[in-house]
């Protein structure tokens, strides 16, 4: 409208046009032609407002997003510093945090990174195909299981396919896991044998959260001999690896919930003894359900994303791409560290971090020079490769006299008990050690609550002293030795001088001996 007035073909019928097409009169739309001919705008007057400034968000931050904590805090250095610029209303600063910081930063000042996560949007990766990317995690399963007399809590180490939600590999320590529980799911995986296939093969890339066991040297170097790349995502970044943590929520929801022994069951008030030992799964069997729900999980449950209702193991029948399998063979000893030694097969077997190793086929092979692999955080068998050709396997040896079951037992209670001492008595070093006092209402010095004597202080400062292993130490305890013959050595000083009148003996003069003056002593 104001190309056409400028130009001078500004008429009636366009303003009737335009106000029937923005829905206003006709006087209305005359009314911002005159203004913007007089004042060159064409929006609404501008007007200044109050803006959260760099300062203002520093105090959200501080105050945890509380908006009335920080306008106390604004008046309060404006009374303080006398400052003629009006500090603004409660009512103003809310409208101003509400309209220039968004809901995701003001729930990250309340609850951290977490919490501000929540309101971020997060894309969606394109649909790959089978074996393009494998995603693995750890999880600690919420389950207090029996192994051997005690209640733990396992720990689940697993690979997903990402394109067909099919579990490759699983692995479970009754303990946080090392990199020997990522090797055991990543062989479960590679092969497609046993309770997983034919799900398996070689994956394009594999993808992790930064955790040491997955980034370890042992792990790399055993998937990049398949030229596997290991994808090391940022840390604190779940959503980067969807695919295996919807896993691990899933796993609790539909199934590790109903286990005897889940520690977040919901529980009366009250009531917050665990359940006993005696009522627990023990761990070879939880480790037998876990495999089951597993297998139900790829052959029967129908996640969401897959279409047409497909199981994940029909997904991955029906997909075309290749696998790339790898034989049996290679992987009987897939990731198996070498000792990097030489050693010769003796009488007693094969000694080994000072413990010896035997088996049925070393018997006619004393003195033969062999070379050993083991997997890593195991030591109850070795296995045994010749020294002259590396690919030539000898055979599996294990471990001589190993430990019963009882002297196991009794071996973790007499550790307990040393751990139970010591913690004793580290407690009572810092509780010794921490002076505490009492609560005040007022303003003032702190009162210590128990008060010392200048005497019983002096004492424990000297005993202390005492016990010190400096102090007690004795230097004659162990006799100097003799110094060599060679060394020079002081001449011993007689007992008076001669007497007065005495003539002074010649210098060649000396005894019957021959013994110069150094021999002379006082009769």
């Amino acid at each position: 409208m104001l190309a056409l007035d400028g130009r001078g073909e500004l008429g009636t019928a366009h303003v009737r046009l335009v106000a029937s097409a923005v829905g206003v009169s006709e006087r209305t739309v005359w009314s911002w032609l005159a203004v913007a001919r007089r004042e060159g705008r064409t929006g609404p007057r501008s007007r200044a407002r109050f803006t959260v400034t760099r300062e203002v968000r520093e105090l959200l931050a501080l105050w945890g997003g509380n908006v009335a904590a920080v306008h106390r805090e604004l008046v309060a250095r404006a009374a303080k510093a006398s400052s003629p610029d009006p500090v603004p209303s409660l009512s103003v600063l809310h409208r101003a945090v509400v309209r220039d910081v968004s809901v995701g930063e003001r729930a990250g000042w309340r609850g951290g990174e977490a919490a501000r996560r929540r309101y971020d949007v997060y894309g969606k990766r394109p649909s790959t195909h089978r074996n393009a990317c494998w995603e693995g995690d750890h999880k600690r399963i919420p389950v207090r299981v029996d192994l051997e007399g005690s209640a733990v809590c396992p720990w689940v180490t697993w690979f997903i396919d990402v394109a067909t939600k099919a579990i490759v590999g699983v692995a479970v320590t009754p303990h946080q896991p090392a990199r020997d529980a990522v090797l055991a799911a990543l062989r479960a995986g590679i092969s497609r044998a046993g309770p997983y296939g034919p799900c398996g093969g070689l994956p394009g890339r594999v993808r992790v959260d930064r955790g040491k066991e997955f980034l370890c040297r042992t792990v790399a170097g055993a998937l990049g001999g398949f030229a596997v790349p290991v994808e090391d995502l940022p840390a604190y970044t779940p959503y980067r690896k969807g695919t295996v943590e919807a896993l691990n929520s899933a796993v609790e929801e539909m199934f590790l919930v109903s286990l005897p022994g889940y520690t977040r069951r919901a529980r009366p008030v009250g009531a917050h003894l665990p359940d006993a030992v005696d009522g627990l799964l023990s761990f070879a069997d939880f480790v037998d359900a876990l495999l089951r729900w597993v297998g139900w999980w790829n052959t029967e449950h129908r996640p969401s994303g897959l279409g047409a209702g497909l199981t994940p193991m029909a997904a991955w029948e029906v997909d075309p791409a290749p696998v790339e399998g790898v034989a049996e063979e290679q992987l009987a000893f897939f990731a198996l560290e070498d000792d990097g030694r030489v050693r010769k097969i003796s009488t007693s077997g094969i000694a080994w971090r000072r413990r010896f190793y035997i088996a049925a086929w070393m018997v006619g092979h004393v003195g033969a020079r062999v070379r050993l692999r083991y997997l890593p955080h195991y030591d109850g068998q070795i296995e045994v490769f010749s020294a002259e050709r590396a690919d030539l396997h000898l055979g599996t040896a294990y471990l001589a006299q190993e430990a019963t079951l009882e002297q196991r037992r009794a071996l973790v209670s007499v550790r307990e008990k040393k751990a139970r001492a010591l913690k004793a008595d580290l407690k009572a070093a810092e509780k010794r050690r921490r002076t505490r006092y009492t609560a005040t209402t007022t303003p003032g010095a702190p009162r210590p609550r128990r008060t010392v004597t200048g005497q019983q202080a002096q004492a424990e400062i000297a005993g202390a002293q005492e016990a010190d292993l400096a102090a007690r130490a004795l230097p004659d305890l162990i006799p100097p030795l003799d110094p060599p013959a060679d060394w020079a050595r002081p001449r011993p000083a007689t007992a008076a001088g001669p007497g007065p009148g005495s003539a002074p003996r010649p210098s060649g003069s000396g005894d019957a001996s021959g013994a110069g003056p150094a021999a002379h002593t006082e009769e």
